[in-house]
């Protein structure tokens, strides 16, 4: 219990710093032990703006990463999103987090 604790506390220190609009949304990352999921979030508004998940990727862990940021830039892309900010989620930048973070960034996304 202690981790999920400590990773609320990291999310919420990285959601008062990190705040997305209509022209420029939050990019939010949940890692699961099974899937990982990516939406991009108007928190002006209040609404997802595109979403992308593993749910239906085969292939490891990281390469289902790699392809769901492909996913979510295109999603952007027919949204006309170009940039974004990255919210980590209270993860650390590293290995399926990472793998998505740079798939999107090559797919054409600015943060």
């Amino acid at each position: 219990m202690i981790k999920k604790e400590s990773r609320q506390k990291v999310r919420y220190a990285i959601r008062k710093k990190v705040s997305g609009t209509s022209e420029r949304p939050r990019l939010a990352v949940f890692r699961s032990n099974k899937e990982i999921y990516a939406q991009l979030i108007d928190d002006v508004a209040g609404n997802t703006l595109a979403s992308a998940s593993s749910a239906d990727v085969k292939g490891t862990k990281t390469e289902q990463a790699t392809v769901v940021g492909k996913l979510i830039a295109d999603n952007a892309k027919k949204a006309g999103i170009d940039t974004i900010v990255f919210d980590r989620g209270g993860f650390l930048y590293h290995g399926r987090v990472k793998a998505l973070a740079e798939s999107a960034r090559e797919s054409g996304l600015k943060f």
